[in-house]
C-alpha cells in the first residue's frame, strides 16, 4: 500500500527527521536574499520561504495550517528570524 505522503495529494509526514529538515527545508542564501527583497515584514518572509521550500519538496503549496510546527521552527531559525515570527 502506498503511503499518503507519496500519493497525488502529498502531505507532510507525521515525523520529519533532522536530516530531512536540513536537506529539504534549509533555504539557500539566494532564496533568503530574494525573500528579503520581495517582502516587507518578517512574517511575510517566513510565509514565503515556507511556501517555496514546501513547493520544492512536495510539488504543491500547502495551506499555512498544514505546515508542521517543526518545519516552521526550522525555517524560522535557518532564516535567522525572531522566535515570535509567525507565517502570515
Amino acid at each position: 500500500m502506498t503511503s499518503i505522503e507519496r500519493t497525488a495529494y502529498p502531505r507532510f509526514k507525521r515525523l520529519i527527521t533532522a536530516r530531512e529538515l536540513h536537506v529539504f527545508f534549509t533555504p539557500g542564501e539566494e532564496e533568503r536574499v530574494w525573500a528579503e527583497e520581495v517582502t516587507d515584514s518578517d512574517e511575510h518572509r517566513l510565509a514565503l520561504l515556507l511556501a517555496l521550500k514546501s513547493y520544492q519538496r512536495m510539488g504543491c503549496f500547502p495551506k499555512a495550517h498544514d505546515v508542521p510546527d517543526q518545519v516552521v521552527e526550522f525555517v524560522r531559525r535557518a532564516a535567522e528570524l525572531p522566535e515570535v515570527t509567525l507565517p502570515v
